[in-house]
């Protein structure tokens, strides 16, 4: 997977833009800035933004050249962050933090609850969760995301292509 995705960000282009996830840019309009984790976080347009507006940010993810690319975007936007690479279950830190953004951030089904469980630690007391992923229904679109569905979520009798969730810890 690792290979995978360094081939996806060595291209000069970034793969999912520049600009925020939009419904990430909602949920943080609404919070005060304090510290975030954000898994998977790729070419680094969420960890930037967050930075942009105050959040103290730690960003990991497997791929070396998603985190190139994310100092890239940082050092075009004048802003900086903390970015490691690790993979989601062997991550590592003494910090704690007040909100996780776990946005499109999929994992096999094999591992999924031993990721969530593990990330969860980081997370400070009245922590924030802000979640969003690919539901199953998007299989059926030629948009992007997972191709497997154990990687995909489901809510009953939904046939939305996003599945979000804002949570409270």
């Amino acid at each position: 997977m690792k290979d995978f995705w360094n081939k996806r960000y060595a291209e000069e282009e970034f793969a999912y833009g520049i600009l925020p996830n939009e419904f990430f840019k909602r949920q943080l309009a609404d919070l005060a800035p304090k510290s975030i984790l954000l898994p998977a976080e790729g070419e680094g347009r969420n960890a930037v933004y967050a930075s942009n507006i105050g959040w103290q940010v730690t960003a990991f993810d497997m791929s070396g050249e998603g985190k190139q690319k994310a100092f890239e975007l940082a050092k075009l936007q004048n802003t900086s962050f903390e970015y490691l690479i690790s993979d989601a279950l062997k991550f590592k830190t003494t910090k704690k933090f007040d909100a996780l953004g776990l946005i499109y951030a999929h994992f096999p089904s094999e591992i999924r609850k031993g990721v969530y469980r593990h990330l969860l630690s980081f997370l400070n007391p009245g922590g924030i969760v802000v979640f969003e992923a690919f539901s199953k229904s998007q299989l059926q679109n030629s948009s992007g995301g997972p191709k497997n569905e154990a990687c995909c979520f489901q809510l009953k009798k939904s046939r939305r292509s996003s599945v979000f969730w804002i949570l409270k810890f």
